[in-house]
């Protein structure tokens, strides 16, 4: 019996390692998985006949698994990535406290540090410049990804003050809150998949190949960790101090302190104060803080024996459903929203939680009138996770999920290949038809003057009822508008005329062809050129383009199939949309660059690629060197190194971002 469960946790724990780390898309908690791991190293021991080097108690989680066809360069690490031993019981600390009091004959502190919910990451300086940036892979070798840690700004390419001639330092690659929220809604909105945590978020990003979209993802680092060959320390704080002088980024929250019982009281404070913190953490990593008793207590096979984490267990509340509602996305896309008895989580009162999809909830067999366990998914996003069946009520009922559309009344459609059911009534539904209008006029579509409510009195006042009509609105019907004067109609008006401009990616994009996101129409409007081209391709030409999978695919050709669509494109053709790049993908709108030669370099406000195009669109022309025919180089963030000293000795003018707006402005 201990063999086959030993064999089935392992088969198990492998899977869930491949979802989290090669996949970012976990099936289950850390707490769900770290309870499996902790059983898995109970029978090993109980059981030793039955060890194995394969065994994941044995290694850490790899997440280099088929990335080398993906164009990473694989590099063995100087000194081992290891994983750090946990614990979700604060009284297993003093075991671990008693362990190093049998091997250490001196005094020693411990470092007490935010354990931040990110990916691994191992940065190698020569000199003071940034010469590798490699994941944790398979804690032996990782991937190459410094193209793209050169897009996070807190990380410095090249170092100040006195360091040494060489040294890795370890940390952490996380994403903001802000930025998750950002990045999922643009998913949600594209009917993309969204990422499950922040977590999840800086590991997908980290991994995609164009370094320009990972710029625009909102990466940021923490370090925490130096090795190197004769480092002036005797302190782990010391090492980190020192690291912060030369301009990497380190936690402001870490704290040295001397026993045990101060740690908890750290663990205690941060149990409560992170919820308010501007990014996710999952627990505290505690370390003894010496270097010499760091060295002497060593290491296991997967973890040093001086380091250990406390998790904090995922909050948890009981309430009972109410009812649920079924909302309709842009796309057509229906989700289930659970309306819940109020209940307080995690310093919230949570009241809607999202059930996803048809699938989980039957997944979950959820009743009407059961009480359900919520969490706030990474601290934050109320989900349920479970029912309590002991409590459910005899007049349960389970929900009646629609067979119509809950706005128009259209029969749901369901792919086989996705979870989600959709409304087809793309063209008629009235959420649909006011949400792609919201879509349009976005700030990274069309950058029209509205909001929401202007969509909703547009359309309920029957002025708006397709994309085209926006271009047909008149002063006299604006005005007619709650709210709305004869200046606010004029601004209206001209960012409609403005809108005109708008280059051919980004009117892509401003169509809302189901799960087509910015970057993918900037990799369409890019290949094809045209919305002629693309319109005609067959779908073995769209599964060329990377990023274009099946789905995505067919979605393309059903949207243009449709005849409803074939006419909006040539109204919005006849208005004057740009519906083709000119031969230098430029889309042209101005001269004022005319004759200049722009090296751009750095990182920007907006990505590198929408920078170059602003440069095309107002006669400029792209050059990826410095020589004396160089106009300016536009210097954003940690602009190259080498290109700068270059400018400076030919005396080339170097132009800020901002001085770059001014130069092209209209």
């Amino acid at each position: 019996q201990a063999k086959e469960r030993i064999e089935a946790l392992r088969e198990e724990l492998s899977k869930h390692n491949y979802n989290y780390y090669v996949l970012n898309a976990p099936t289950v908690s850390d707490f769900e998985f770290d309870i499996k791991m902790q059983e898995l190293e109970t029978l090993e021991k109980m059981f030793p006949q039955f060890a194995s080097e394969d065994s994941p108690t044995q290694h850490v989680g790899s997440d280099i698994e088929k990335k080398q066809a993906k164009g990473f360069e694989q590099v063995a690490h100087r000194y081992p990535m290891l994983s750090l031993g946990n614990t979700y019981n604060i009284d297993e600390l003093n075991d671990f406290n008693d362990r190093i009091a049998k091997l250490l004959t001196v005094p020693y502190s411990f470092s007490c540090e935010l354990k931040f919910d990110g990916t691994a990451i191992c940065l190698t300086y020569k000199n003071g410049i940034l010469d590798k940036a490699v994941t944790r892979g398979d804690g032996i070798k990782g991937d190459n990804v410094i193209d793209n840690v050169l897009t996070i700004k807190s990380i410095p390419q090249r170092l100040k003050g006195s360091y040494p001639d060489e040294f890795e330092i370890r940390g952490e690659i996380f994403m903001p809150w802000d930025d998750f929220y950002r990045l999922n809604a643009e998913k949600e909105d594209n009917d993309e998949p969204a990422f499950a945590n922040p977590r999840n978020a800086a590991a997908g990003s980290l991994k995609l190949l164009d370094s320009e979209i990972v710029a625009e993802r909102g990466l940021d680092c923490v370090l925490y960790h130096i090795l190197g060959e004769n480092l002036p320390f005797s302190k782990h704080s010391e090492a980190i101090e020192a690291a912060a002088g030369w301009g990497l980024p380190i936690s402001k929250y870490s704290e040295v302190v001397n026993t045990i019982e101060e740690v908890k009281e750290y663990i205690e404070k941060w149990d409560t104060d992170r919820k308010t913190l501007p990014f996710a953490t999952d627990g505290i990593v505690i370390k003894v803080n010496e270097l010499d008793s760091q060295r002497k207590l060593g290491y296991t096979a997967k973890s040093p024996r001086w380091a250990t984490a406390y998790k904090f267990k995922p909050e948890q509340a009981l309430t009972r459903l109410l009812s649920v509602d079924y909302q309709v996305g842009r796309t057509g896309a229906i989700t289930p929203v659970a309306n819940l008895e109020p209940v307080p989580l995690s310093g919230t009162i949570v009241k809607r939680a999202s059930l996803h999809n048809k699938d989980q909830m039957d997944l979950l067999d959820i009743h009407i009138g059961d009480y359900v366990y919520v969490e706030k998914g990474g601290e934050i996003i109320p989900k349920i996770t479970a029912i309590a069946p002991e409590k459910r009520p005899a007049d349960a009922s389970v929900p009646d999920w629609p067979l119509r559309c809950p706005d128009c009344g259209a029969l749901l459609v369901r792919d086989e290949s996705q979870a989600k059911h959709y409304c087809p009534n793309n063209t008629g539904c009235p959420t649909q038809i006011k949400s792609g209008i919201i879509h349009f006029i976005s700030r990274k579509a069309m950058n029209i003057l509205a909001g929401e409510a202007t969509v909703e009195q547009l359309y309920t006042k029957g002025l708006v009822f397709s994309l085209s009509d926006l271009y047909k609105l008149t002063e006299d019907q604006l005005v007619t508008l709650d709210g709305w004067k004869e200046k606010s109609a004029q601004n209206f008006l001209e960012s409609i005329e403005n809108s005109k401009k708008t280059p051919f990616f980004r009117v892509l994009y401003a169509l809302g062809i189901r799960h087509v996101g910015e970057n993918t129409a900037k990799m369409l409007a890019r290949h094809f050129k045209s919305i002629d081209a693309l319109s005609s391709a067959s779908k073995e030409e769209l599964l060329q383009i990377d990023e274009v999978g099946e789905i995505m695919a067919d979605s393309i050709l059903s949207y243009f199939d449709n005849p409803v669509n074939q006419e909006l494109i040539k109204e919005l053709k006849e208005i004057g949309l740009q519906f083709e790049e000119n031969e230098d993908g430029s889309g042209k709108v101005s001269d004022r660059l005319a004759g200049a030669t722009v090296v751009v370099s750095g990182v920007f406000s907006v990505s590198r690629e929408e920078i170059k195009a602003m440069v095309e669109a107002n006669g400029g022309k792209n050059s990826g060197s410095v020589s004396g025919k160089t106009s300016f180089i536009l210097a954003g963030d940690k602009p190259g190194a080498e290109k700068i000293k270059k400018a400076e000795k030919l005396g080339i003018r170097i132009v800020s971002e901002d001085e770059f707006y001014k130069m092209i402005e209209d």
